[in-house]
């Protein structure tokens, strides 16, 4: 490794690519693209913690905070979608809109990202690595929470679809997160996130490896990820193996 650093720029360093589906001597550079939630932060105890205060707000009972994360759990496609349906099965006179914007405003304050991530991004950017998140939702939301949970310091740069107006999959966001970590797309990286679709299969379409934060069976996509983790820390571990 020493020698082909050597022939490099520092900002372009790289690591030999090393999974079950790049076996050969591909030479990828050292870039490591995170998603937000449930990645880097555990969005689902955040939520929960909402949830708990909601229902308190609005004295609704524990059969609400059940109904709620197993709502979230659904997996709706938009949120403003979970705000009407909950607005509707608790008959509440708040609208939708401003129960959405309410829940925009307190979750940055109650995500946390665990110092052990945050010392493992430290510890990459110190092996050479760039470090850069990419992540779906609303400006707002989003960075609301890398700005609260200090992990806007702790990245060489971030990728927001509500700021940037297009979301993962799409391999456009890919660029300009890589692009932020003052690196080109086209030399390759690698993708970390829970979700298989924007993460795993947008990372797989922008040339990336792919680690997959799974909680659950890999089925019913076209190309599985190249790892399977259970823990960001687990994904951390896997980037320092290659880049050695």
């Amino acid at each position: 490794m020493a020698d082909q650093s050597r022939a490099i720029p520092r900002d372009r360093t790289v690591v030999r690519r090393q999974s079950r589906h790049h076996l050969g001597s591909d030479i990828v550079q050292r870039l490591a693209l995170f998603d937000l939630d449930n990645t880097l932060i555990d969005l689902d105890a955040a939520f929960q913690v909402w949830a708990e205060e909601f229902t308190e707000e609005h004295r609704l009972g524990q059969q609400a905070v059940d109904y709620m994360i197993k709502l979230d759990r659904n997996g709706l496609p938009h949120r403003e979608l979970f705000f009407a349906k909950v607005r509707e099965q608790f008959k509440l006179s708040t609208s939708a809109a401003n129960l959405w914007a309410a829940y925009r405003r307190r979750m940055p304050h109650l995500v946390e990202c665990r110092p052990e991530v945050m010392a493992a991004l430290a510890e990459l950017r110190a092996l050479g690595w760039r470090v850069g998140i990419i992540t779906n939702g609303t400006a707002d939301n989003q960075l609301g929470k890398i700005q609260q949970t200090g992990l806007g310091d702790a990245v060489d740069g971030y990728a927001l679809s509500g700021i940037e107006g297009i979301r993962k999959p799409d391999t456009g966001l890919f660029e300009i997160a890589a692009k932020r970590c003052g690196t080109d797309l086209a030399e390759g990286g690698w993708m970390v996130g829970d979700h298989p679709v924007a993460d795993v299969g947008g990372g797989h379409s922008a040339g990336l490896c792919t680690v997959w934060i799974g909680r659950g069976a890999w089925t019913g996509h076209e190309r599985p990820p190249d790892h399977v983790v259970t823990d960001v820390m687990h994904a951390m571990d896997i980037l320092r193996t290659v880049g050695e």
